[in-house]
């Protein structure tokens, strides 16, 4: 059950997806492993400032004057002033798997001391089948020198289709403001060497810091959500994100999994600033994950955009008792995959889209 040795580039397949407010120096570190790739830049906040990025690198950038004008009216569904603004970079890429990683992680280095190439890692987590259904104990049986344990059904070692990378951080952790400040210098040191498919039914805080997905198989559910600036909350766009894509994926019958690869996260966010705009999430997520956690989709809903705009009407009906914020999210929920649609269409959104230009 093992997996070859030798990882595919994908090069060809895989854009990698940055949100920045600042030039991008952080790129020469990764340069050996990223520059294959098409990078796809979106910058935050003010359109006027020049983002320099490193010469040798093969690149778009967008900023918000291009998000108007390529979404137009449906722009508002992408925050402004928040990294969740990474999520228009999903929308206009064209390739099969993208790669997301903020602009303050770095090369991590394994206990042997060897730099860690964190997307060969992520290529291979989603190029390996998941086991969202029985949980193997040698944690992901497709890795080199392990295998399912005695007692797993044979029936179900074909495992599904991996949806989603999910890898962590040495150095700072992504914790919450609360934990920041009562732990200041705390620094995660621990390397663990293993992967393992999040259980079917159980939820997860995705980081959108260091993440890897199949873009055709779950891209219309990646949206991060409204955050940022005059929006009530911030700092929960990964893990609205990632909570949708977990009840989808389930539905769905697709894995995610975690753990490897790590990056290295170099500098903590102020927790004082966090903790203002996580405040009201963090009352907000005592409700919004039961909710989560009874979801539920219909049969009808067979494709990621169908089982979307289900949760929306669930966030809608269910949600906005907590706060009017919430009718605003399920409506830009819609909004994203009306979006998403027009920039990427299928057959049968290409015969809808020659029906409403008929009109």
């Amino acid at each position: 059950m093992s997996t070859t040795p030798s990882t595919p580039l994908l090069k060809d397949e895989l854009d990698i997806v940055i949100p920045t407010i600042r030039n991008l120096d952080f790129l020469e570190q990764w340069r050996p492993f990223f520059e294959k790739y098409h990078l796809i830049i979106v910058q935050d906040g003010d359109p006027s400032k020049v983002i320099k990025v490193p010469e040798g690198f093969d690149y778009e950038l967008y900023n918000r004057n291009d998000i108007n004008r390529i979404l137009g009216p449906k722009a508002s569904c992408i925050s402004f002033k928040d990294s969740a603004c990474r999520c228009f970079g999903y929308m206009v890429s064209k390739k099969k798997y993208i790669f997301t990683i903020d602009d303050d992680c770095f090369v991590a280095k394994d206990p042997t001391g060897k730099e860690i190439n964190a997307l060969q890692q992520h290529i291979k987590n989603l190029l390996s089948p998941s086991t969202p259904h029985f949980f193997n104990t040698l944690y992901d049986p497709y890795r080199e020198g392990a295998d399912f344990v005695r007692g797993y059904p044979f029936s179900m070692r074909e495992g599904v289709k991996t949806a989603v990378s999910h890898g962590l951080w040495l150095n700072i952790p992504d914790y919450d403001a609360p934990t920041q400040l009562v732990k200041p210098r705390e620094r995660n040191t621990r390397y663990v060497d293993s992967v393992m498919t999040i259980p079917k039914g159980t939820l997860f805080p995705m980081c959108g810091m260091n993440l890897a997905f199949d873009r055709e198989v779950i891209g219309p559910a990646m949206y991060f959500g409204l955050m940022g600036d005059g929006q009530p909350i911030g700092r929960y766009d990964d893990m609205w994100a990632g909570w949708c894509t977990k009840v989808i994926c389930d539905h769905l019958n697709l894995g995610i999994k975690t753990g490897l690869p790590y990056i290295w996260h170099s500098k903590a966010s102020n927790p004082f600033v966090n903790l203002k705009k996580e405040y009201n999430g963090i009352f907000w997520q005592e409700e919004i994950i039961p909710f989560f956690q009874t979801a539920t989709l219909s049969k009808e809903s067979t494709t990621v955009q169908a089982c979307y705009i289900e949760l929306a009407k669930q966030v809608k009906e269910k949600l906005s008792k907590i706060d009017p914020y919430f009718t605003k999210l399920a409506d830009a929920m819609v909004t994203w995959i009306e979006a998403w649609d027009e920039l990427n269409p299928t057959g049968e959104n290409l015969a809808k889209l020659s029906i409403s230009s008929k009109k």
